[in-house]
């Protein structure tokens, strides 16, 4: 122990180092797994719980191993190894969870994403934070020389683990994820934990062999798993990349621009590069300027988009009510605004604040014609935007005869649904609600207002349109309009399991996407559903 090991301050470093790496990894699984299952609460539950496991197994193994054999060099040799695995993770980490999702979306029908997620896990994470977790109860048995000094030494851990977490929090998520994104974050911080143990064995000038294989395995690891490339199958990506909330893909086809925020959940935002409708629930949220009465007003109408994305909503209304419409936004992730301006033509003079939606109308005081609510992602539902507070707040921001559009992801009439819970709280605060099943996808929209004339006057501003498209897809949603009544499932700030019910609907979703392979998997096997491709 003599040498490096000789003054304790090396020992503390180690627990600092160790302390942030572990936190970093944390937070850099929530980024890897975000865009294959969401960043729920439920998966952040997973992670956080997954390495609690790891870290207390750890802590156990690691002061027995102490206390029967004390030899620092032991721990350094973990160092390295839990290096070189973090190192590993953008390499090998995608194709492990869609490995483990094929697997599962094939062979269960409940739960997918709570056991997918949980099993990426343990597979990806555990290990090198059990590796981890043995830090301290070695350094414990290290630096501690006599039961006098046991508090001070202990304590002195504690406090360098502790403020080794804490920068191990900030510098991920406000720094290098955003900077350099999740995939060199994880090489930044297993390269420190590298270089702990070298500096220790080169010190003691032993281990020269594990050492030249580590960094070895270190440097492949950097040169071929530095890309953040989540969607290593996608063709057409003009861009991808990471911001403080989403992972973000950029794709062109010849017909539009797609932004998507999920791998493997569908589009968030569209630009047609020819004029028209973008067939997508867009087109059919243009059937709140309608309902709102906005043909009949000789004034500026007012619009007010929650979850602006790239602005499609927000072009479209400009398209087909020029000279009619004052938009603006509300967006919450300034990398998405950013994109809206470099691929989506978001014209210049459509304010868009940097914002969360909620937060936004707390602070402003002026009221609008349409108001569209657009914040939810497949399961990632805030929930601070799904309650009946919110929903009452939207309220008193419309004029009268103002019209509320939600986009509910998904369709789900099932008793108990997330989309029951959500139009039996927009029910208790609006008088008027209607919903109208988007074709083609799981998209539904929902419409809420207090005038119990809206639909004459929408009828009467589509009687008045020269545009023949736009007509007619007026008559499609007219069609679809659905009245709601209401139901006693209440979402509250108190009380709103939304990430729950989410899970509920992409386990139904799964099952009937996936169910005709399913069949073929259970009576042919593997070489079976090969042969189905």
């Amino acid at each position: 122990m003599e040498n490096i090991l000789k003054n304790k301050y090396y020992l503390y470093l180690t627990e600092f180092f160790s302390g942030m790496s572990v936190m970093a990894v944390e937070l850099g699984a929530s980024r890897l797994l975000a865009p294959y299952f969401s960043s729920s609460q439920i998966v952040w539950t997973i992670i956080i719980g997954t390495i609690m496991i790891a870290m207390a197994l750890g802590n156990i193994w690691g002061g027995r191993s102490a206390d029967k054999n004390p030899n620092p060099d032991r721990l350094y040799r973990r160092l390295l190894v839990a290096a070189v695995w973090i190192a590993a993770i953008p390499l090998v980490g995608k194709y492990i969870i869609l490995g483990i999702s094929g697997l599962l979306v094939l062979t269960v029908s409940n739960n997918f994403l709570i056991l997918a997620a949980f099993i990426a896990c343990m597979v990806i994470f555990v290990y090198p934070l059990f590796l981890l977790g043995t830090v301290t109860p070695s350094l414990v048995k290290y630096t501690v020389d006599s039961l006098d000094e046991s508090g001070s030494t202990v304590g002195t851990l504690g406090a360098f683990n502790t403020i080794g977490s804490i920068l191990g929090t900030f510098l991920p998520t406000f720094v290098t994820i955003p900077a350099v994104g999740t995939a060199v974050t994880f090489l930044i911080f297993s390269g420190v934990l590298l270089a702990l143990s070298l500096i220790y064995f080169i010190s003691k000038k032993s281990g020269k062999k594990l050492c030249a294989l580590a960094l070895v395995l270190f440097l492949l690891c950097s040169v071929f798993g530095h890309s953040d490339s989540f969607a290593f199958w996608e063709s057409g990506l003009v861009y991808e990349g990471e911001s403080i909330y989403n992972y973000l893909q950029v794709k062109e086809t010849d017909r539009r621009v797609i932004l998507s925020t999920n791998v493997l959940f569908g589009v968030q935002s569209v630009k047609m590069k020819e004029p028209g409708l973008t067939g997508m629930y867009y087109d059919y949220a243009l059937a709140a300027p309608f309902l709102a009465g906005i043909m009949q007003k000789d004034s500026m109408s007012d619009v007010l988009i929650l979850g602006m994305g790239t602005g499609t909503f927000a072009t479209q209304c400009r398209n087909y009510f020029p000279g009619s419409l004052n938009v603006e936004g509300v967006e919450i992730d300034r990398k998405i605004t950013n994109l809206a301006g470099t691929y989506f033509d978001l014209p210049d003079d459509v304010p868009v604040t940097t914002y969360d939606g909620r937060a936004y109308l707390q602070a402003v005081d002026q009221t609008y014609d349409v108001i569209m609510v657009d914040a939810y992602q497949d399961i990632t539902i805030p929930f601070q935007m799904s309650s009946v507070e919110f929903f009452t707040q939207v309220k008193k921001h419309l004029k009268p005869g103002g019209v509320m559009v939600v986009n509910m992801n998904m369709k789900s009439d099932g008793a108990g649904s997330i989309n029951a819970y959500l139009s039996d709280t927009i029910a208790s605060v609006f008088d008027q609600v209607y919903t109208a099943d988007v074709s083609g996808n799981t998209n539904r929209e929902l419409f809420a207002s207090d005038n119990a004339e809206m639909l004459d006057v929408m009828a009467e501003g589509v009687a008045a349109l020269r545009d023949g498209e736009l007509s007619s897809m007026m008559g499609v949603v007219s069609d679809a309009l659905t009245p709601y009544e209401e139901g006693d499932l209440i979402l509250t700030d108190d009380k709103a399991p939304v990430e729950v019910l989410g899970m509920r609907v992409i386990d139904e979703i799964i099952r009937e996407e996936i169910g005709y392979y399913k069949d073929i998997f259970k009576e042919q096997g593997i070489q079976g559903l090969l042969n189905s491709f």
